[in-house]
């Protein structure tokens, strides 16, 4: 019985919460707005340091959120097989 409930509750915790997928779309809308923001700033923009430094601080701020994105992404495909091990599905 308790080898069971173990194997359930390691399942439960290798997968994404809900949060985690409510986080992870969220993220996913503030890199396109970023990248609209960077777009726009660009083309519409006067040279200058200052929108140079913001133009910095969006793609610094992109960087993090896409380098989240992946890590969730890499976890969201990871699953804990029948054995225990973690094994990758395949989607």
């Amino acid at each position: 019985m308790h080898k069971i409930v173990q194997s359930i509750e390691d399942e439960v915790r290798s997968m994404p919460s809900a949060i985690e997928f409510e986080m992870a779309y969220q993220a996913r809308v503030a890199i396109d707005r970023i990248k609209f923001a960077i777009h726009h700033t660009e083309q519409f923009s006067n040279p200058c340091i200052q929108m140079r430094d913001a133009g910095l601080q969006l793609l610094d701020a992109l960087e993090r959120l896409e380098s989240l994105d992946r890590r969730f992404q890499i976890r969201s495909r990871i699953s804990v097989g029948r054995n225990g091990t973690a094994s990758e599905t395949k989607a």
